[in-house]
């Protein structure tokens, strides 16, 4: 039977690490770091804060009324912001609050969209681009340029009256193949540089192919790039969607954005001030709160960029 030694008087015994206890001074993962360095950013804070409320209030405020977007209220045409219609009524008796929050719903969801496709587009033709080089850099770079001479309103307003009546979903299409360009050359150029890197290097003599090293090592590592972009694109393409709305190349009646919105609230912003403001309100709130989230992240994902600071 074997027997304890007995600790002397005035010491500890030594712990012992246990594996499901972490060993002292065990770092904090990069996620959670990034998470405190936005809760720190107050106006960053504030931006999620509104823009998660504007999503909810999108989506959930249209039940909150008796009225649909289509619906009439033949007691009450032009009628100012009262209990009955909260963000008064139109011309023709439609309820303002819930066509605002349709125009919400439809611009919010087309600006994340375009947002993620051109941004995925973004990350695979610069990653190709900046990986292989050669003849697929040259092919795929003139491609780039080409589409940035393309004048992108001109060819979306020519093509967007053969798409009318069907879904919007090609709206986002077209907005997102002419949204992708900038940020592919600097997905490239990042690539260029990563390509030379030591796990680089390392993945390519053990024979890791080409598409999982870009993907699993190349583009992770530029995920404070793309995510920031991202986030920053999503008030580019809700801004985008509102201008070609309000000339009449996007979102098409019966349905609403807030670009139709403002459009339609334009010729009576003084006189009937409610058909203009709210939709107007609605699309600054979105994209100050988008830019303070974009500028809350870049600086939480490298803290020296703004900052001229090196490590």
């Amino acid at each position: 039977m074997s027997t304890s030694t007995p600790t002397p008087v005035g010491r500890q015994a030594p712990s012992v690490a246990t594996p499901n206890q972490p060993p002292e001074g065990h770092s904090v993962s990069r996620h959670r770091l990034v998470l405190r360095r936005l809760v720190r950013k107050r106006v960053a804070m504030a931006g999620v804060v509104v823009l998660v409320g504007l999503f909810v209030f999108a989506f959930v405020g249209p039940s909150l009324s008796q009225w649909g977007y289509e619906s009439q209220d033949f007691d009450a045409f032009l009628a100012p912001p009262s209990v009955r219609h909260w963000f008064g009524t139109t011309q023709i008796g439609q309820d303002v609050y819930v066509r605002a929050m349709r125009g919400l719903q439809k611009s919010l969801v087309i600006g994340l969209l375009v947002a993620v496709f051109s941004t995925g587009v973004a990350m695979v033709v610069g990653g190709c681009a900046g990986y292989f080089g050669g003849w697929v850099d040259r092919m795929l770079m003139w491609l780039v340029d080409l589409l940035l001479v393309l004048p992108a309103f001109l060819i979306i307003a020519v093509l967007s009256p053969g798409l009318r009546g069907r879904s919007w979903l090609w709206f986002v299409a077209l907005l997102a193949g002419f949204s992708w360009m900038i940020t592919a050359r600097v997905v490239r150029g990042l690539a260029l540089s990563l390509r030379e890197r030591e796990f680089v290097q390392a993945a390519r003599f053990i024979g890791v192919p080409s598409v999982m090293i870009i993907f699993r090592h190349l583009l992770p590592n530029m995920s404070s790039f793309l995510i920031t972009n991202a986030t920053i694109n999503v008030g580019g393409a809700v801004l985008a969607e509102t201008g070609l709305s309000y000339f009449g190349f996007g979102v098409q009646p019966p349905d609403v954005s807030l670009g139709t919105l403002i459009v339609e609230g334009t010729p009576s912003a003084l006189t009937y001030p409610w058909l203009f403001h709210f939709a107007a309100g609605l699309l600054i709130l979105t994209v100050l709160a988008v830019s303070a989230v974009g500028d809350g992240l870049r600086d939480a994902l490298d803290p020296h960029a703004g900052s001229g600071m090196t490590c």
